[in-house]
Parts: C-alpha cells; structure tokens; sequence
C-alpha cells in the first residue's frame, strides 16, 4: 500500500477547528493518533476540537496533570492521554491503557515520544508546528487502517 502522507496549513485557531470537524466526520474506531510538535503548538487544541467534533459537549479538560482523561459518547469513548509529565515510560504500566482500548476507543496521545514501548502503534502521526501567526500539521498514516482513512480524510 502507498504511503499516506502530507501537510495542512492553519492560518487562526478557527481553521483548526474547521479541519477537526472533517477528521471528525471520518474517522474509525479503533484509531489511535500521536499529537507532535512544541508548547504551543497546537496538540490540546486540536485535540479538544475533535472531541468536541464528535459529539461530546461538555468542557474538555487539558490531560496535562491527570495524564488521561477519559470522553463517553454514543458509540464511542475518547482517551487523551499527555505525557509531557511523565518522567519514565515505564509510570504508564499504572493507566492500564491496554485495558482501556477496545474497538470502540479513539486514543489520541500528546507527547508520545515519551511513552516508549508502552504505547499502540499509532495509525497516524500528526505533527504540528508554528507557521507564523498560524500553525502546519504534517502527517503520517503509519497502519494500514491510518491508509485507508486517509484519502476521505485528507482528500488524497
């Protein structure tokens, strides 16, 4: 299979938003999704548009100090896990989080590189950077489930 890959420009916050809207709508559970990039960047901001996307309407905590937070909706659950905090990988044995992903589960993970080997395979890698006042994502479909998304998702 091909390999998925490219880049969206976001020139405010509102375009952020506006592209969360389009993942939400095409996305599949079970998905996992790495969130990269600086401070700043645009990880949590992405990552609550999504939640909210997909049908979850209250507040929408930054996981930064509870490292998980946990989203119920109708036929799905969302997991954000930050690990900007964590010092070792191995303080993820304690979440469970192979307990926690079912084929009902969208688990999006900020900071990933600091999970080691605990973490899922991600299906796509989404990097986000500054571009000036806005942001670019680049991204990576890694599986083969993150390449057949792809093309609805990015219109590739």
């Amino acid at each position: 299979m091909k390999s998925a890959q490219g880049q969206v420009s976001f020139p405010c916050e509102k375009d952020l938003a506006v592209f969360a809207n389009k993942i939400a709508a095409g996305i599949q559970a079970p998905l996992v999704i790495w969130l990269e990039g600086d401070l700043g960047a645009g990880k949590t901001t992405f990552a609550r548009a999504l939640i909210h996307a997909l049908g979850y309407e209250g507040r929408v905590k930054s996981p930064t100090y509870g490292l998980l937070e946990h989203y119920h909706l109708a036929a799905l659950q969302v997991l954000h896990l930050d690990l900007y905090r964590i010092g070792d990988p191995d303080e993820l044995e304690f979440l469970g989080l192979e307990d926690l992903l079912d084929e009902q589960t969208i688990l999006l993970i900020e900071w990933p590189e600091r999970g080691g080997y605990w973490l899922s395979e991600p299906d796509f890698k989404f990097k986000f950077s500054y571009q000036g006042e806005g942001r670019e994502l680049h991204w990576l479909a890694c599986t083969r489930h993150g390449k057949e998304l792809a093309p609805e998702l990015f219109s590739i």
